[in-house]
């Protein structure tokens, strides 16, 4: 089997805060539908992502992981997460405010519900004239306090609340209370997981006309109160260059703009490689192979990590991309993937 850079089907989620963005920025007919996340690389079981191209076309990710996870996942990456891809990635569009949350570390929520926790990071992909979001207390509270201001309500007065741009970055470990608002549509990386606690929902019907489900106490388990002098991610921009903008336990994210072919070797983090295009068409060619992908602006690919030494092209003058992996540092190629680009090279 020759691996190959994955794409996948649309996979479209429709929620009472979501927008109408999503379908024009990935090419497809819009809709009238309030359709909030494109889950754009899932492993996640109840929204699994559907292979559109090459020999595994139709095929779901959970089962082509399954079949090749050391050259797919990488080797570390296979021991370290038991053969499952242990990143989400989605598009975010929020017409309205989404509700007030927090999501539980890995220790928690593996103790109430068998599954990864959630960390995550934000990155502005559009923002509307005075655009907003909310990410961390602005004072310290007492758990008390917290209890009392999500019943009157009042929970927003006591939150970090930042104004936002296209560019901006947000990391969001699992712990911090956050909330994106009205006018906002970003990129998202997060640990491989659907648990996510409601503080607080505005008193706002969901899809079904009911109230949506708050976790007021599972929140208060998983909330860390520390307040912290500065939220927003700091990193200079810097054009046909990938800019680390995320270094955290969970996964590795950089950014970048370029308008000439860039060549991409990431084989030494012995990791998979989910790319992002935020903005302008380009094509992915992997060295190995000679395999080649056009990668549309809103769409993502996952590219196996025996075959992550790749050139991408841009193909009407300037693409972004935003590329999210684990970080394994590995410091020499290891024996699997040197004996499978042995054998594709002779």
């Amino acid at each position: 089997m020759q691996l190959y850079p994955l794409l996948f089907e649309p996979n479209l989620h429709t929620v009472v805060w979501g927008g109408n963005q999503l379908k024009p920025y990935k090419g497809l007919t819009p809709s009238d539908e309030p359709i909030g996340e494109s889950w754009e690389v899932s492993a996640v079981p109840t929204s699994t992502s559907i292979i559109t191209n090459g020999e595994w076309k139709g095929k779901d990710l959970i089962s082509v992981i399954n079949e090749h996870p050391d050259e797919i996942l990488g080797e570390k990456v296979n021991e370290k997460y038991h053969g499952k891809l242990p990143l989400l990635v989605k598009f975010i569009d929020a017409k309205r405010d989404l509700s007030i949350q927090v999501h539980p570390n890995d220790e928690m929520a593996m103790r109430e519900h068998g599954k990864m926790g959630k960390s995550e990071m934000w990155y502005i992909i559009k923002a509307d004239e005075g655009a907003h979001l909310y990410a961390g207390f602005k004072q310290k509270i007492t758990p008390y306090e917290y209890q009392k201001r999500v019943e009157d309500g009042s929970i927003t007065e006591v939150l970090a609340d930042h104004q936002v741009k296209p560019g901006d970055v947000f990391y969001l470990p699992a712990g911090r209370v956050h909330a994106i608002c009205g006018g906002i549509l970003l990129a998202e990386v997060q640990q491989s997981s659907d648990v996510t606690y409601r503080i607080f929902d505005y008193n706002r019907p969901g899809m079904d006309g009911k109230p949506r489900e708050l976790h007021t106490e599972l929140a208060a388990k998983a909330l860390d109160y520390h307040v912290e002098k500065n939220y927003r991610t700091e990193y200079s921009e810097t054009s046909d260059k990938a800019v680390q903008i995320i270094d955290s336990p969970y996964f590795d994210v950089r950014v970048m703009e370029i308008n000439q072919p860039m060549h991409r070797n990431l084989i030494k983090y012995d990791s998979f490689i989910i790319s992002m295009c935020i903005a302008g068409d380009c094509k992915i060619r992997i060295r190995s192979t000679q395999d080649e992908i056009t990668l549309k602006e809103g769409h993502s690919t996952l590219i196996p990590a025996c075959i992550a030494d790749y050139d991408v092209i841009p193909l009407n003058g300037t693409s972004k991309l935003l590329d999210a992996f684990i970080d394994n540092k590995v410091r020499s190629i290891p024996h699997k993937v040197t004996r499978f680009l042995h054998i594709i090279q002779k």
